[in-house]
């Protein structure tokens, strides 16, 4: 048997534009008939996902390893992109799946794929696609290609599917990245009529703007939790002369006078030798202003959940 022709160029640059998935209306397209999608999946080039939808991961991966598919925010991506492909060319991503790919951090490590189709009611799903309603009135972006709800709706139809700490993280990453530009309140508005909308309203009155990351939300609660809320985020440390040289990521007063800071080190951004050079000499600059007291806290830490709280507290406590 002659190998299947190679897959075309046009095709796998599609492919990488929605996290190596393919439709099988968009090989039509490129001349990839039935037959032969059917051949690449035997030769291992493509991996049937579910009817409709394949994985071009297989040949992008072989020709850039790093293309692989590893990372959190590209495995939401991934699921979103599912969904789509999954229900056809009207279909809208909503929900976490429309947070996913909107880029608002907060969102679990793993989320289900889910889309929208207008006119349409709850279907039964497709494969592990669910088909949702659409919301009458909602707006659509295009975001890279993709068909998505906007940040208002999608956080409305996802907040009430989510716990509090994960709800709040993406009401905060949308405040920070002012893709709420009126706030919550018409977040509130839209929650109306929604399963589960009474426990969830209280949460928006928890968002904050300044959380520039999940973790800083995450710590924040906790703290909120056990009574030792901070009394600023992005807290400003100053010099003597009142030159601000670094900003905290959490801040207590405390009655003499001095600063407690909490610095959170997430996986990523701190991990590279460059970054911790920067955080070096960032908390040089910040004990050697004298006024200030710190502590730092990993990412670990604060997904345990009992760390963070109880160190600021016994830290206040002696203060």
């Amino acid at each position: 048997m002659r190998p299947p022709a190679p897959i075309p160029a046009p095709l796998l640059r599609t492919a990488l534009r929605q996290e190596g998935l393919l439709s099988a209306r968009q090989c039509d397209e490129q001349g990839v008939d039935h037959g032969r999608r059917a051949r690449l999946v035997r030769s291992g080039r493509l991996l049937a996902v579910q009817r409709g939808v394949l994985d071009a991961a297989p040949t992008l991966t072989a020709a850039a390893p790093a293309r692989l598919v590893v990372d959190p925010a590209q495995r939401r991506r991934r699921a979103a992109w599912l969904a789509l492909l999954a229900t056809g060319q009207d279909a809208i991503a909503v929900g976490a799946c429309a947070l996913a790919l909107l880029g608002v951090e907060g969102l679990p490590q793993h989320i289900r794929p889910e889309a929208a189709l207008p006119g349409a009611s709850h279907r039964r799903p497709r494969g592990s696609v669910v088909v949702r309603s659409f919301d009458a009135g909602m707006p659509v972006v295009v975001v890279r290609g993709a068909r998505v709800a906007p940040p208002l709706w999608a956080l409305a139809q996802a907040v009430c599917e989510l716990d509090r700490d994960h709800a709040v993280a993406l009401l905060d990453s949308a405040l920070h990245r002012r893709l709420l530009p009126r706030g919550v309140d018409p977040v509130r508005h839209l929650l109306r009529g929604r399963r589960g909308a009474a426990s969830v309203r209280p949460w928006l009155d928890l968002a904050d703007a300044r959380s520039a990351s999940p973790l800083e939300t995450w710590a924040r609660l906790q703290c909120h939790d056990a009574g030792v809320g901070p009394d600023e985020l992005q807290v400003p440390v100053r010099r003597a002369d009142g030159r601000v040289v670094a900003r905290g990521d959490l801040g207590w007063w405390m009655r003499d006078g001095r600063l407690l800071v909490v610095e959170l080190d997430g996986v990523g951004p701190h991990g590279t030798p460059d970054a911790l050079f920067r955080d070096r000499a960032r908390q040089n600059a910040i004990t050697a202003t004298g006024r200030v007291d710190l502590l730092r806290f990993t990412a670990r830490d604060v997904l345990r959940g009992d760390v963070v709280a109880p160190a600021v507290a016994a830290h206040l406590a002696r203060a």
